[in-house]
């Protein structure tokens, strides 16, 4: 990693590329919501990162990685990746609660501990959260047979795939319903205010849109 590259820089630059990875259309806007800083902060930011080559700032406003912000935001995200990895592989610490202290950790991993986590954990496998380094797109979710937990049929049974995973207290949320990473749920009822009924091995509640939108499942 460019010694250079400072903690904000690099959330910045993995925010951009995650971002790019779903589907988003990057824009000011979008890293403000992302990393819950001011319009102001994030157009400081874009400036220097422009300025230092790391971002493309279109006439429209639309940010797009250089080559060299995408290969260091990559490094970022990897190291998150395998963070998470260590902490409930080898420690043994709730799925719900490694994303967090992964963004602590992320900066301060070097090269050769870096590179001690990929001999350990390999490169290519799932988080806790069941997602690989980079984010996909909900159009590539689809194509590998996933859905949304809010799209799923009544009375029929899912197997959770994978989790959106920067909202610790959804994380919790969820946990606390029995909802998680390879557990099935039951989709019992879809409501007519938006809510669904489900049935985990913590019993039966009830979702709101947005938080069954953040869960994607495979049919049983």
């Amino acid at each position: 990693m460019n010694k250079s590259i400072t903690v904000s820089k690099e959330d910045y630059l993995k925010a951009i590329l995650e971002a790019e990875c779903e589907g988003e259309h990057v824009i000011s806007a979008t890293l403000a919501h992302w990393l819950s800083v001011s319009a102001p902060a994030v157009t400081m930011a874009l400036k220097r990162l422009k300025r230092d080559g790391y971002v493309l700032v279109k006439n429209d406003g639309t940010v797009r990685l250089s080559a060299k912000g995408k290969e260091t935001a990559y490094r970022t995200a990897l190291r998150h990746h395998l963070i998470e990895r260590m902490l409930a592989e080898v420690f043994g610490m709730e799925w719900y609660e490694v994303h967090d202290e992964a963004e602590r950790l992320e900066h301060a991993v070097s090269p050769a501990f870096e590179a001690k986590l990929i001999e350990k954990l390999g490169e290519k496998g799932t988080c806790p959260h069941g997602n690989a380094v980079l984010p996909d797109s909900p159009a590539r979710q689809r194509k590998r047979g996933l859905i949304p937990l809010y799209d799923a049929q009544e009375k029929s049974d899912y197997i959770v795939a994978n989790l959106y995973e920067r909202d610790p207290k959804l994380l919790l949320f969820l946990h606390k319903l029995g909802i998680g990473p390879q557990t099935p749920v039951k989709v019992h009822s879809k409501n007519y205010d938006e809510t669904i009924a489900v049935e985990t091995a913590a019993g039966r509640s009830t979702l709101g849109r947005s938080a069954a939108e953040r869960v994607w499942v495979r049919a049983r």
